[in-house]
């Protein structure tokens, strides 16, 4: 699933002559159209090992909706073992995994640890709040700058 949505700009907006209405009117976006970004590539660190023996590192994972995180609490696999719903989750949102297009519950069971872990920690970023970065001011010069709050790139660890 794809989805890309393309926010119109302010002027776009005046030349329409329709009043801003809403909290988005307080905040318009800058004069270029913004795009919503809702797939993230990525590289996991070890990479998963299919029956033939073929490592898949690269893959995509989609922005999570909520029925992303809805749909695995029916399932009776999360309901015997609670710590099985990070498997299910992953296994709807991640659309791609080397040349894997149908991602499930299994691959994902087939991880390596670290992999799995690198993967949860993707989703909580992009997830959250799209970044972990922070803008922040120095002390001492008032230099403004902006870092990365949960450390590393995202998708490490």
């Amino acid at each position: 699933m794809r989805r890309t949505m393309v926010l119109p700009d302010a002027a776009a907006v005046a030349a329409s002559g329709a009043p801003p209405a809403g909290p988005a009117a307080e905040a318009a976006p800058p004069a270029a159209a913004q795009t919503l970004r809702t797939e993230f590539a990525f590289e996991l660190p070890r990479g998963y090992v299919d029956d033939d023996g073929k490592v898949h590192k690269h893959g995509v994972m989609r922005l999570a909706t909520a029925r992303d995180e809805l749909f695995p609490l029916r399932d009776d696999r999360v309901r015997e073992n609670p710590a099985y719903l990070t498997v299910v989750l992953l296994a709807r949102v991640i659309t791609r995994l080397g040349d894997i297009t149908d991602v499930h519950a299994m691959i994902m069971e087939d991880l390596f640890a670290s992999d799995l872990a690198f993967l949860q920690d993707l989703y909580r970023r992009i997830n959250s709040e799209g970044h972990t970065r922070a803008a922040v001011t120095c002390p001492e010069c008032e230099h403004r700058f902006t870092v990365d709050v949960a450390g590393g790139r995202l998708g490490e660890s």
